[in-house]
């Protein structure tokens, strides 16, 4: 046994570890197929082939590894004389020696039985369920491979139900569909004792299905001696009779084999002979004295039919006693021994009344009972046992309304009532939704009443208190008992519908329009009424979860009754989608989506494994064509695919994808939708194209790729849905989305004929074409061809499949040839799906909202609002907000530098090549960071579409920005003033005549009061040459030091000092503030994005102030609105800030300027002493060194004779103590107060914010004057707004009227209305608005009824100075809905979040 495991790469530690989550996992091996296979992938194989019910899971090839070549060569060129047959060929077998040669390799069964003993409950579960569906014998009794005690693995049985059809006594056919585990059938037994050449399991072959090998026996493919695993083990099957005359059994039969020598297996015979109907017993010749002579002759003892097969006997059937037959082997037919046996059986079963149930094998004693043995199994089984008891009191028609209220007629009705919100019919439109809404909320509080059933209380407990585990075995229990608890009258009420629809069928074939066909027509609906209120399954009762869920989030309060907070019960759904179960996305009977639930569960499945993006697979099709089955093959799933429990609605089921796989693909999970048949509900008389349309729209729209099933060779059912599928593409296109899809033809015979296939191919693609130009009429678009509506591929794009059964059911096995068309499939998807990006979870849950408002609104390409790409685009217009910013930002500070420099006269023109030059490293840096952002963000494959425009406008950006700059110093430079110069060397002769004063006054330098006074009299005489009279202290300081004869040198540099004090105050103020402008944009919430968050606080801000003057200032005139709240946000940032933010940073700047100046300095004394140079050239290199900084040349101290200045080393000393005196002066000054005054206007923080803010699409919609959100000033898109607002607003009134407007736009475009534009006498339809041309050509008005509360409670707060300002009045037509009057202002803002 330790052999075996270690051969196939598995050890005792795996014993009862491998999962479900592990096998189901999209892995690299689940995508291949191979002639051969190495003994280590043997389980995997063996398990992809189960899992997709391919029987040849136990037919696969060994490759043979370093296998020696044992082929002798002997001599060829002899003689013919010399050939002797019994020396060459005889004489060289030797029995011994090959089977020396090599060991045998694996034998299937012990794969087979490797991975039973290998899996945990639930994979053994599937496992023997896929085994069922293989139409293979099933473990019933296994030996533990290391304890040998024997387990009945009772829950292994629990999900496989078998159908068969007998004849009544009145030859009429009764069909049984039943759980196996409860099905009453005759048992019969095989044995064998001893050695014999016949095969036990091939002979019970021919019994059961002679074409297929329902248990393994030694002559199958792959069949070796060494068989370590199933000694021991009973295998069991059932026959199951198709209700015609050459049926082998008349009833369902039970077929029991024990493995190995009975004889040896004591504990297995007993269970198997005490239970049996008739036992049959393969024998060798034996003696009394043989070792199993006792339990033999006991065997034959029993009253038990007893049929004894003899290996060694070449007799006929003979009847010894009744009920007692022998058969002999030897040398006979099987076909004839298998004819004998079969007659034998089918007379001993007619005298027995014995019967055998699967159940009732638990009660043999000594035997270990997976259910019970595992303590989690048995708590679930208790636990859904205790949910049932609850519902056994009530009929099953009523179980629905009794214990699961939620989901009744009240969601029905709500649901039916939202569609007709979305499509609003009456005049008064804005009342109507207004009205619908009210009632909607009074449907959602009276379901919020409903007590919770002590059903589902039970459920949520428990699910509230388990572990995956234990919620796990919970879930399949009550799965399991609520399809026992519900099968037999289901059976009924399919029967009674199959019979009403013949007869309706038939007299509609007849056509026969009488009073009869309506009569049965209303009986049909009544029993289809009948059907829908008796079938309960687990995904009702998660319905009625998320109806609780739905209703307490409406009314925003948690049920009395709940045991648990309302919001904890999405995470349950949540736990459950990761278990692997499907979770319902639309609700079939009610044909709605529940956007609330299904958000919510989305949020949690976020929570719980992160933001995961995926790829997502549907499925469409006609009603019972094979989607379900198709997945379920694919895939390992259990979507439900038995009679009468045919998909409603659709749901959706998560795959992992596995770690090595995601190098491959470029998602985490597949997201596999299965959904409805169409004309599902025809059989109810209920089908419209209209109801398939949509259903075909959201389900191909929600997919990255969309698997059209076809069934069958029917042309009319092919035409029908080709014409739903194709307008649905036609849907998608024209909201561009890119769905792909493969076109699968099921039930094709003789698919491998290619020519037949080529055929079909071109007819196909003809009605296809066909179909396009169909639609194209009805959408109102053009296109002559399939491939001009989506990317088709008619070679590649379709795939045909066998027929899914081999021979005739039930007892039929799937086809492997079906099989293999799975796994072809399966492996185009993963090619397709290596090429997409999938979506984020995230992005699937709003994409999900998108599609079905649009749906719910009756023109889906009209109404259809993608706001993934919205979102997007609005991430892109912040980034080339940040982008454009950093070109300008970067361009003022070279525009600052120029114009130093201008000022500075060491320039004389501005050139564009040099302000490229200039700003090119900041260009790269913008080029880079859009590269970066296009190609690696998240979104990427929406972003591509943007790409070059964008890059264009930032280059149309760059050379507008150059271009103005350059025009801007180019004027600069012509309006330079030579007065300001003449001024400069007015104020500097001062400083000469203060030295001459001086000079004269020499004698008297000790006596500050005579200095002071003879300075005064200066002053008096030459201040008119002096600009301002400020200046007055930093000339009686220069004064000072000539009268205390300080050298040249130190007083050249304390003029310097007080000629920097100006330029160096404002290169501070203009640095802070461009710096806090580059703060705001960062740091402030209303200047931190793009201009529609912007617009968010201005609007929350008009909340808070309630100024209806503002309001209106606002909607007329909203540019210059936007241009005061930004002055306004400024200045109380600097007011608010100006401690911790803007005096920290004119320190700094004050601090860098210091420094700079000091290093100026020393750097021209070095320069001057290098080249010894004179106070002239020093003078140059100190100005040239600051002009980039400062507005201060030569010229600033042309007039100031510095020829006697030599000591360079004392002037640059000179400026290091004067200069921190000057800093400080001037830092003294830094208060909030005075900052705003001292800012040079073009370099105001308020005035950079707001052309950076404003250069952007002013355009208002024509109806409400809602502003354009687009930031780039002339786009080339559609104008467009998140919201529009009261028409009303903007002074719109009902013609001939003095009544205001109370429609809103989104809503007005979804009515039939009209409006007349401008005055006109002509009216457009709301819905067709572009017709009225100029500006409303120019606007995308999507149909939208989210609350907007905002501009409703805007409209009831200022009603009557609305009524003033326009002298009108909110009467008649125009009245205020009493639904809008329920909005605080509290609401109104949080409501503007969703702004952004």
């Amino acid at each position: 046994m330790n052999d075996i495991f270690h051969k196939l790469h598995v050890e005792g530690k795996h014993l009862n570890k491998l999962r479900v989550a592990d096998v189901l996992q999209i892995t690299e091996h689940s995508l291949q197929s191979h002639e051969f296979y190495s003994e280590e992938e043997l389980i995997q194989t063996f398990i992809q082939k189960l899992l997709m019910i391919n029987y040849r899971a136990r037919y696969i090839k060994i490759k043979e590894t370093n296998k020696p070549d044992h082929t002798h060569q002997t001599d060829n060129d002899i003689s013919e004389e010399e050939c002797d047959i019994f020396e060459d060929v005889f004489g060289n077998i030797s029995p011994s020696d090959t089977a020396s040669i090599h060991s045998d390799p694996v034998h299937p069964m012990d794969v087979q039985m490797a991975v039973f003993h290998c899996a945990d409950g639930f994979l053994k579960q599937l496992m023997v369920t896929k085994l069922s569906d293989c139409q293979y014998a099933l473990p019933l009794l296994v030996p533990d491979p290391v304890t040998q005690q024997i387990e009945f693995p009772l829950w292994t049985f629990r999900q496989i139900n078998k159908s068969w059809k007998m004849r009544n006594t009145n030859d009429e056919i009764i069909s049984q569909n039943q759980p196996i585990y409860k099905a009453e059938t005759p048992l019969v037994c095989f044995f064998k004792f001893g050695s014999v050449s016949s095969s036990k399991s091939q002979l019970m072959n021919s019994l059961i299905n002679e074409k297929h090998n329902t248990f393994f026996h030694r002559n199958c493919p792959g069949s070796s001696r060494t068989r370590v695993l199933m000694d021991g083990v009973v295998e069991i099957a059932w026959f199951c009779p198709s209700g015609s005359y050459d049926d082998k059994f008349t009833d369902c039969v039970a077929f029991c084999n024990l493995h190995g020598d009975a004889g040896d297996h004591e504990k297995q015979l007993q269970i198997l002979t005490e239970m049996a109907s008739v036992n049959v017993v393969l024998l060798p010749r034996l003696d009394r004295n043989d070792r199993h002579a006792a339990k033999i002759q006991k065997l034959y003892k029993k009253k038990r039919p007893f049929i004894c097969l003899f290996d060694e006997n070449d007799s006929s059937v003979i009847k010894t006693k009744k009920g007692k037959f022998t058969i002999g082997l030897k040398c006979r037919s099987q076909s004839d021994v298998s004819e004998e046996l079969r007659k034998g059986i089918n007379d001993c079963l007619s005298e027995s009344s014995s019967t055998f149930r699967l159940e009732d094998v638990s009660k043999h004693s000594d035997i270990r009972v997976d259910e019970e043995d595992d303590d989690d199994c048995r708590r679930g089984r208790e636990a859904a046992n205790q949910m049932i008891s609850l519902l056994k009191k009530k009929e099953l028609r009523e179980i629905k309304e009794s214990f699961l209220p939620h989901q009744g007629k009240l969601w029905h009705q709500w649901s039916q009532m939202n569609k007709e919100l979305h499509r609003p019919q009456g005049d008064d439109f804005e009342m109507e939704i207004s009205t619908k809404k009210t009632q909607m909320n009074e449907m959602r509080e009276k379901q919020h009443e409903f007590d919770i059933s002590d059903f589902i209380k039970c459920l949520i407990e428990q699910m509230c208190s388990y572990d995956e585990v234990e919620m796990l075995f919970f879930l399949k229990w009550l799965r399991i008992f609520l399809d026992e608890h519900t099968s037999a009258d289901l059976s009924a009420l399919h029967y009674k519908y199959h019979e009403k629809w013949s007869s309706v069928l038939k007299l509609k074939e007849n056509h026969d329009k009488s009073e009869q066909l309506k009569t049965e027509q209303r009986e049909l609906e009544t029993v289809s009424e009948e059907l829908q209120a008796a079938t309960l399954g687990l995904e009702h009762i998660m319905r009625e979860i998320s109806q609780i869920y739905e209703s307490c989030s409406s009314v925003k309060k948690n049920k009395k009754d709940l045991q648990v907070h309302f919001s904890s019960l999405p995470s349950l759904a949540a736990e459950m989608m990761i278990s692997g179960f499907p979770l319902e996305l639309m609700d079939g009977d009610a044909a709605h989506v529940p956007l609330i639930w299904i958000s919510a569960v989305l949020d949690q499945l976020i929570q719980k494994l992160g933001d995961q993006r995926l790829f997502v697979l549907s499925v469409l099709g006609i009603q019972s064509s094979g989607k379900s089955t198709m997945l379920n093959a694919m895939f390992g799933l259990q979507f439900a695919v038995s009679a009468g429990r045919c998909t409603r609605g659709a749901f959706m089921q998560l795959l992992k994808v596995s770690d090595e796989m995601k190098t491959q693909l470029n998602f985490d999970y597949i997201l596999v939708v299965d959904t409805e048949g169409l004309r599902a509900l025809e059989l109810a008389g209920r089908s419209t194209r209209h109801h398939d349309n949509e259903f075909a729209t959201f389900v191909i729209g929600l997919a990255n790729l969309t698997l059209i099933n076809i069934f069958g060779e029917n042309t009319a059912e092919m035409q029908d849905i080709l014409q739903i599928v194709v307008q649905a593409f036609m849907r998608m296109k024209k909201v561009r989305l890119n769905p792909s899809c493969v076109f699968v033809h099921q039930n094709v015979s003789d698919v491998a004929a290619r020519e037949k296939t080529m055929e079909a191919r071109r007819q196909l693609l003809e009605k296809l074409d066909e179909m396009t130009k169909l639609a194209a009429k009805e959408e109102g678009c053009y296109a002559e061809c399939f491939r001009d509506v989506i990317k088709f591929d008619v070679q590649n794009d379709v795939k045909y499949f066998a027929q899914l059964w081999e021979g005739n059911p039930p007892m039929a096995p799937p086809n492997p040839n079906y099989c293999d068309n799975i796994q072809d499939l399966k492996k185009f998807i993963k090619s397709h799906a290596s090429k997409s990006h999938g979506m984020l979870l995230k992005d699937f849950k709003i994409h999900i909202k998108d599609l079905w408002e649009a749906l719910l609104n009756e023109r889906f390409v009209f109404s259809f609002r993608n706001s993934l790409e919205i979102s997007v685009y609005r991430k892109l217009e912040t980034e080339y907000s940040k982008w454009s910013w950093s070109l300008n930002n970067a361009m003022l500070k070279i525009e600052n530098k120029l114009h130093n420099k201008i000022k500075n006269e060491a320039i004389h023109e501005v050139e564009e090549i040099d302000l490229q030059r200039e700003l090119k490293t900041t260009s790269e840096e913008v080029e880079k960071s859009m590269s970066e952002f296009f190609e690696k963000d998240t979104y990427a494959e929406i972003l591509i579409q943007w790409k070059t425009s964008f890059e264009t406008k930032i280059k149309e950006l760059e050379k507008n920005i150059v271009r103005k700059t350059k025009k801007k110093m180019n004027d600069i430079l012509h309006h330079l003033k030579k007065n300001n110069d003449q001024m400069t060397h007015h104020e500097n002769t001062v400083f000469e005549k203060c030295k001459e004063l001086a000079l004269k006054l020499k004698d008297k330098a000790k006596n500050k009061k005579t200095l002071k006074k003879e300075f005064d009299l200066f002053w008096e005489k030459n201040k008119k040459e002096i600009i301002s009279d400020k200046k007055r202290e930093q000339y009686y300081s220069i004064f000072q030091k000539y009268c205390n004869g300080d050298p040249s040198a130190t007083i050249f540099g304390a003029i310097i000092c007080q000629k920097l004090k100006e330029p160096i105050e404002l290169s501070v103020y203009k640095k802070t503030a461009r710096d806090v402008a580059d703060e705001m944009r960062s740091n402030c919430e209303s200047l931190n994005g793009n201009r529609s968050n912007l617009e968010k606080h201005i609007l929350k801000t008009l909340a808070e102030e309630e100024d209806f003057d503002k309001y209106m200032s606002y909607i007329n005139n909203p540019r210059d609105h936007f241009k005061i709240f930004i002055k306004v946000e400024v200045s109380r940032y600097i007011t608010n800030k100006f401690s911790v933010s803007v005096l920290p940073k004119m320190k700094e700047n004050i601090k860098l300027l210091q420094q700079k100046i000091t290093k100026a300095a020393h750097e021209s004394t070095e320069h001057v002493q290098f080249n010894r140079g004179d106070a002239g050239l020093w003078l140059k290199s100190f100005t040239q060194q600051l002009s980039d900084e400062l507005i201060f040349s030569e010229k600033d101290l042309s007039g100031v004779k510095h020829d006697d200045v030599d000591d360079f080393n004392l002037l640059e000393d000179a400026i290091r103590q004067e200069l921190p005196a000057i800093i400080s002066n001037i830092s003294i000054s830094f208060n909030k107060e005075t900052f705003p005054g001292k800012l040079n206007y073009e370099f105001r923080p308020d005035k950079l914010l707001i052309d950076h803010f404003c250069q952007c699409c002013w355009v208002q919609c024509p109806f409400c004057a809602a502003i354009c959100t687009n930031t780039i000033k002339n786009h080339d898109e559609d104008h467009s707004v998140p919201f529009h607002r009261n028409i009303g607003l903007n002074g719109w009134h009902y013609r001939r009227t003095t009544n205001l407007s109370i429609s809103i736009c989104t809503s007005a475009v979804a009515s039939d209305r009209s409006f007349y534009p401008d005055d006109s006498d002509d009216s457009v339809l709301w819905r067709e608005y572009r017709r009225a041309g100029g500006d409303y050509a120019d606007w995308s008005i999507t149909p939208d009824l989210s609350e907007l509360p905002y501009w409703k409670w805007f409209v009831c707060r200022f009603q009557k100075d609305l009524e003033t300002y326009y002298n009108k009045t909110f009467e008649g037509s125009g009245k205020i809905p009493d639904e809008w009057r329920k909005y605080s202002k509290q609401q109104a803002i949080e409501c503007l979040d969703q702004y952004t």
